[in-house]
């Protein structure tokens, strides 16, 4: 879309926060200009203008209410006489933050909030709300959701990664905890993808064997690597599922557990000498350097060096791909920020009013970042797919060998 220049002069700008509603009015006043700015663009022409270049007529405005986190936004919608001007920024307004102000609603309604929420809520929201309301809402972001979280995944994903983070939600007159199960991956022309996200009683070998069996149904296939942290329950579901598939244990998480059992006084220099482990280029360079490890340590860290030599076939499984991969594949990290950006709204909540709103504001917000991802190739997958066909080529060459 061409670049639009926003005109809000200084003395009404200083009228619109003298009044009570001050930010929301700003907000309305640029996304108006926004909206009219679209339509001239749309009809190749200025309202009244007469010009050959002029692709349609204006047919006054319709209204159009967000709520938003600084109150509801009233916007004036142009019209065209032939129907034919359409605008994305209803279409991007966040999911979610619908589902954010949304599940606030939900605390209110259900007469589960405490007085800080309801003044938070009110704040954002700006109006008056009902059970009718907070259902209104609901029925129309629950789809966009729910189309998402079962979409159709096709194409191959040679890379995944998992991760759980967990919430509070309410069930009844109780507050439990809930896992929510988070699942990423890079497809073969290297963009990545958030697959899924499923709320669960826990993080379990159940809970993961039917989240990836979910994920299969969908279309997941010819997944190569498994990143995620080290859970027993996962290991032993990815094992099931993705038969072939490498596993790639999490190297942060290896380096935590390595570290809480270090000396306090040896604490940094075990994680200098872990750290030249995770960074090398070759398997083999990696256990000379476990090797100059233990040596160092198996005095003076004796449980630190058992847990480096029980993780490490894992933690640099990673090794056998290309050096230009390692750097992103060997951690969770990309799902930690994932998870960070969930933290930010869940925080604010607190408990969720029960497990649907959990999954729909989780479900909203890692909607709209996988359509960021869509603006830049994550991974350059040329040398992966040569790679790949050399490993195919060389497990050929060896079954050969082995049936004569």
């Amino acid at each position: 879309m061409t670049n639009f220049k926003i005109n809000v002069n200084a003395e009404h700008l200083a009228g619109l926060f003298d009044s009570e509603d001050g930010l929301a009015g700003l907000v309305t006043e640029v996304l108006n200009q926004v909206l009219d700015l679209q339509a001239t663009e749309a009809l190749g022409a200025e309202r009244y203008e007469r010009s050959e270049e002029r692709r349609g007529l204006r047919n006054g405005y319709r209204p159009r209410t967000l709520y938003t986190r600084v109150g509801p936004v009233t916007l004036r919608v142009p019209q065209t006489r032939d129907g034919s001007f359409s605008t994305e920024l209803f279409s991007r307004y966040q999911r979610s933050e619908q589902a954010f102000v949304l599940a606030l609603m939900e605390m209110v309604v259900q007469g589960v909030s405490t007085r800080k929420v309801a003044a938070i809520t009110q704040e954002l929201c700006g109006v008056s709300f009902s059970k009718s309301l907070v259902s209104r809402l609901s029925a129309n972001l629950e789809p966009r959701v729910q189309a998402f979280n079962e979409r159709r995944l096709d194409g191959q994903y040679a890379f995944v990664l998992v991760d759980a983070m967990y919430i509070k939600s309410r069930q009844g007159d109780r507050v439990v905890q809930r896992a929510a199960l988070i699942i990423s991956g890079v497809r073969a022309d290297g963009y990545r993808e958030v697959l899924g996200v499923r709320i669960a009683d826990t993080e379990s070998y159940t809970t993961w064997d039917e989240t990836f069996a979910w994920l299969k149904a969908r279309g997941l296939k010819d997944v190569m690597y498994v990143v995620s942290d080290e859970h027993a329950g996962l290991y032993a579901a990815v094992q099931r599922h993705f038969q072939g598939a490498t596993w790639q244990r999490c190297q942060v998480h290896l380096m935590r557990n390595i570290l809480s059992h270090a000396p306090v006084r040896q604490r940094a220099d075990v994680a200098a000498a872990a750290k030249r482990i995770f960074a090398a280029a070759s398997m083999q360079e990696a256990r000379r350097l476990l090797d100059e490890f233990v040596e160092a340590f198996s005095e003076r860290a004796p449980k630190a060096v058992a847990c480096m030599e029980n993780g490490f076939e894992d933690a640099m499984a990673v090794t056998a791909l290309p050096e230009k991969y390692h750097k992103r594949l060997r951690t969770t990290n990309m799902m930690e920020r994932v998870n960070r950006e969930v933290r930010r709204r869940e925080r604010v909540i607190g408990i969720f009013p029960n497990d649907e709103s959990a999954w729909r504001l989780i479900g909203a917000l890692l909607a709209e970042l996988n359509e960021k991802w869509q603006a830049r190739r994550y991974l350059d997958m040329d040398e992966y797919r040569d790679w790949a066909q050399e490993q195919a080529r060389a497990a050929a060459t060896l079954r050969s060998v082995a049936a004569a």
